[in-house]
């Protein structure tokens, strides 16, 4: 079964998470014909201060 994983920084809401989710789950399935029940998705809220972009810490 495929597994979505999404790191991002923290902020988003329950409901925007859920969206998210739905979302991805949808877009996967349409563009595989995978079964969206059998795809998962994880989002991972990774502190700002453990991102760095070109270098540069961003927290």
């Amino acid at each position: 079964m495929p597994l979505i994983q999404i790191s991002q920084t923290p902020g988003l809401t329950a409901e925007q998470k859920r969206a998210t989710i739905e979302a991805v789950t949808k877009a996967y399935a349409d563009a595989t014909g995978k079964d969206p029940a059998k795809v998962w998705v994880t989002i991972t809220e990774v502190p700002r201060d453990s991102w760095g972009v070109g270098g540069t810490p961003l927290g």
